[in-house]
This record gives C-alpha cells, structure tokens and sequence, in this order.
C-alpha cells in the first residue's frame, strides 16, 4: 500500500503542468479567505475557542494533498461533526478548558483510525449503506439543532436548557432580554451574505461579513454598547503535546468516533464523487476513507478537532479554477501565515459575525426540496426521513446516528422481507421466445411461471411459500408444472431451502411438479449441496424459462 501511495504521488507531481500553477493560488487565496471565518465560527459550535477551528482548517488539507485521490476536496471543520463532538464531549468535559481539548484530541486520532482501518478492510461501500431520505433526515434535524444553539450568541444572551424543543421554549421565553446592538448586527451580516450569494456568488461572503463586522465594531463602538467580541487570539501554531485523558472515556469517546466516522465518510463521499464526475476523473472510494482518517490524525497532532469533506469549500475551490490539491496546499500556507502575523484584527471579530455565518452556512445543510420529492414519490422514504430529523432532535445527535443505522437496516430488511414477485407469460417473437409479466405474455394451461425477485432466506422464506400458495390457488387451471424462475435469487440459505423441499413436497401431493429455470450462483451452489437438485431432479432444472416451457409442451 505504502509503494503504491508513493506511485501515485510521484504521478501526480510528474502530470502536473505549469498552467494550472496560477489557478490554484487563486484558489487557494480564494479557499483560505472562506475558510478563515467558517472555521473560526465551527469552532463556537463544536465548544472552542476561535483559533482552534484555524487549526483544523491548516492541518488536515496537507494530509488530503498526499493521500485523497480527489482534486478539488477540502477537507476542513464540518458543521454536523462540530455538532455531534460537542455533544460526545458535553458529558465528559466543560466547553473551551483544557480537558475538553484533550477528549476533542483523542476523539480526532480514534475517528482517524477508524477511517484508516476501514479503507484498508474495503469498507468503502458503507456509503452506500444509509440510504439518502435517511441521511437527508439526519442532516436536516442537524442544521435544526445547530440553529437552535446559534440563536443564542445572535440575540446576546446565554441559555441552560439543553435539547432542541427545551432550547426553544427558553429562548421564546427570555425573548425580551435580546441584545439590540447585537442582533441588528447579525441580522444584518446574515442579509448581507445572503444578498452576496445572490448576486455576486464569487465573493467570499464570510469573509466579506468578518471585515464589516469588525469595522462596525471600530467605527460604532459596538464592543462598548455589549456586543460579544472574540478577544485577543494567541498568535502561533499550537505545539503538539500528550492529551491527558482517562481510560473510563475511552468507551465513550469511542462510541463517538464510530458515529462520527461514519458520517463524516457518509457525506463526504457524494461531494468526493460529484468533483469527480464533473471534472473527469475517476476517485477511489475505500482510499478515500483512508484519506480521512489521515486528516482528522493531522487534525488531532496539530490540536484541532474532527474534521471532515467541507462542501462550501470544495465549491469555492471548483469555482476558482482549483485544478489540484495544491488549492489546500495554498489555503493551508495562508491560514498559516494569518494566525502567525495578523491575529491582532480577528480579536475585534464579533461573535454575532460568527453565528450568522454558522447559520447561513447550515441553512445549506436543510434539504427541503427532497423530502418534498419523497413525498411525491415514496411516502414511506419520507416518513423515515422525517423520523430521523425528529429522532435527532428529540434523543440527540449520537443517538439519532444509531436510529439512522437501525432504520436504514429495518428498510433493508422490510424491502427483502415482502419482494416483488410475479406470474409470467410467454412473448413469442421472430427471434425467440421469452418471459415477461407484461399483460402481452400468454399463459400456457399447466404451465405456471413465477418469478420471485429476491434471495430465499430465513427472513422471507415463510412469505415465499404462502405467495407460492396463493398464485397456486389463483391460477386458471391446477398447474402441472410450477416452473420457478431463479434468475433474481442469487442467494439460498438453509432455512431457504428446507422452505423450497418443504413447498416441492406440498406440490408434488397436489400433483404438481416443481421444475427450476436459470439456477446460477450461490443458489445452485446450495441446491446441489443440500440435495435439493437431485430431488427435484436433474432433468428438471434448466437454463432458461424457454426451455423449461418447451420441455412442458414437448410432454
């Protein structure tokens, strides 16, 4: 693995060409100017200070560079993970001490390792596994609570209540101790942004926000009328040290970084692949994995948190013309730079600056035009999506990843439970004959085909024989033959089986006889296993439908 890393290094050195140099340091100027003060912002959600959030943003896109096989990806502080690490690290440590940085160090370096171990073992797929209504659900009910949690440093008062619906009722309630000053400001760099992005979309709106809110600040006097400022940050890169952490939050912790892991490859992923295919490249998914687990390792040596695939980013990275990873590279050395030499302005940042720009990135985050979509075509897809939005709001965040997993297994298993099925006909044309479900298919008397779209297991095996018996007692004229069409059954197991002998049984006392057609794979594996093709016997078991019909007439 290690040799072919470094092939693909030197290979990407090699290919890179002259021209693309002055695009990606517009890029990475234009990536560094956006990511500055989101990270600073992510920082306040994940319970930070602001200077911690620049350090996820520095590291991780230098490990991306020499490991990720996407060119335009910025992998940086995410606004679902910063909302489910503070709600690991909530229980365990308070907010912005020295304790809660050393879990948030250990949590990184565990999610890294995770993420590493699951590209090496080809976990890759697990992208695939949460379905997308499921996951729109979760992101949805997290943009939900980190609305919630910014609404607080907009209006210029603090909260005790915890949960989303409790956080909602207090703040409904304390609504006449709102901070004017402070709310006329974020209300106002929260139009601002939006307007940006209307109109002139290649402006660094958060950037552009941090600059007006710091001249306000100056010119207005706002830190003495009670805004909240950031204050003085320490100017510096952090200085690697051992994090202090108990072996008792390990487990905790751990619980954490497998959820976090997860999501953070979950909806890294479709960004990852949405670059690709765009831009004509291909990417590969379980190296992808590994990539991530060696950013959020940089993210945890250099003193930052979780990080994981930032979309707003990445875009702003396309959208400048990035042609390489060197755009990280870029952004990564300007940030730098930033936090060693021009620290001083940042300390006038005002914290309503922040909240609105959390607030009108994680607007991006609710998804309302697909759940209107599953409503249209999947009321079921959209009920478990909404759900998991309630789940998250409602039990939490880390929980809401289990109810995420449970769901998208119960859908699985619902759709392999009750498959589709059907009766067919045969379609005689010029150049063959074949089977179809389509009204045109004509049924041959004593002859029943049916087809059954799914593998025969312990979970479905008892449905398999009651529909069997029902398309039996429905046909036209008591078959002689039930021809099964085994094309869509890739797997049979031991309960399958003995529910196939068991319905051969049933048929043969009826005077029916069971005949299989396009046995392949896994499933003909285990009827020659079992015995099962012997006894329904060899000269009944064909290639295809055709020729198990014709066998049928031929008699």
């Amino acid at each position: 693995m290690a040799s072919n890393w470094a092939t693909s290094v030197s290979a990407r050195v090699a290919s890179y060409r002259r021209e693309w140099l002055p695009r990606d340091i517009i890029a990475g100027l234009s990536v560094a100017a956006v990511a500055l003060p989101i990270g600073m912002a992510y920082a306040q959600i994940a319970g930070f200070p602001p200077e911690v959030g620049i350090y996820a943003a520095i590291f991780p896109p230098l490990a991306y560079a020499l490991v990720g096989t996407s060119r335009q990806l910025i992998v940086n502080p995410d606004s679902a993970c910063c909302a489910i690490l503070a709600a690991t690290l909530a229980p365990l440590a308070a907010p912005g001490t020295e304790r809660y940085g050393d879990l948030a160090v250990v949590l990184a370096l565990m999610v890294g390792v995770l993420c590493i171990v699951g590209g090496v073992a080809r976990l890759g797929v697990i992208a695939n596994f949460l379905s997308r209504p499921i996951l729109t659900g979760y992101m949805n009910g997290i943009a939900l609570s980190i609305i919630a949690g910014q609404l607080e440093p907009l209006l210029g008062f603090t909260t005790e209540a915890r949960g989303f619906f409790r956080k909602l009722f207090e703040i409904g309630s304390r609504i006449g101790e709102t901070h004017v000053p402070t709310v006329t400001l974020g209300a106002a760099l929260f139009v601002l942004l939006f307007v940006l992005k209307r109109v002139a979309p290649r402006i660094p709106g958060p950037l552009v926000a941090s600059v007006v809110g710091i001249v306000a600040v100056s010119t207005l006097g706002l830190g003495a009328m009670g805004v909240a400022l950031v204050g003085a940050l320490p100017a510096g890169l952090p200085v690697p040290r051992l994090p202090d952490v108990a072996i008792s939050d390990l487990g905790t912790l751990l619980f954490g970084a497998g959820g976090m892991a997860i999501l953070a490859y979950c909806s890294m992923i479709p960004t990852v692949r949405g670059f690709a295919a765009k831009n004509g490249y291909v990417v590969d998914p379980n190296r992808e994995f590994i990539a991530l687990g060696a950013c959020n390792l940089a993210a945890g040596l250099g003193q930052g948190f979780v990080v994981s695939g930032a979309d707003s980013r990445t875009v702003v990275a396309d959208a400048a013309g990035g042609k390489t990873q060197l755009t990280g590279i870029v952004a990564a050395v300007v940030m730098a730079i930033v936090l060693l030499f021009f620290t001083a302005p940042l300390a006038s940042l005002p914290k309503a600056a922040l909240a609105a720009i959390v607030m009108f990135a994680v607007l991006g985050l609710f998804d309302f035009a697909s759940l209107n979509g599953y409503y249209r075509l999947a009321r079921v897809e959209w009920f478990l999506s909404i759900v998991t939005t309630l789940g998250v709001l409602t039990i939490g965040l880390l929980p809401g990843i289990v109810l995420a997993v449970a769901l998208a297994i119960l859908k699985l298993l619902s759709l392999a439970s009750f498959p589709h099925d059907a009766v067919l006909g045969l379609v005689r044309t010029a150049t063959g004959t074949y089977a179809t479900e389509e009204p045109e298919g004509q049924r041959v008397p004593g002859l029943l085909i049916y087809r059954w779209d799914a593998s025969l297991l312990f979970f479905n095996a008892d449905y398999f024989k009651e529909r069997v018996r029902k398309v039996v007692a429905e046909a036209a004229t008591p078959p002689r033959w039930l021809l099964l069409d085994a094309q869509s059954i890739l797997v049979l197991d031991i309960t399958g089986s003995q529910a196939l002998e068991a319905l051969r049984e049933e048929l043969a006392a009826k005077g029916t006889v069971l005949i299989v057609a396009r046995a392949k794979g896994l499933f003909r594996v285990m009827l020659d296993r079992s015995g099962l093709a012997e006894r329904i016997g060899r000269e009944h078991l064909f290639a295809t439908v055709h020729e198990g019909a014709a066998a049928f007439t031929s008699k």
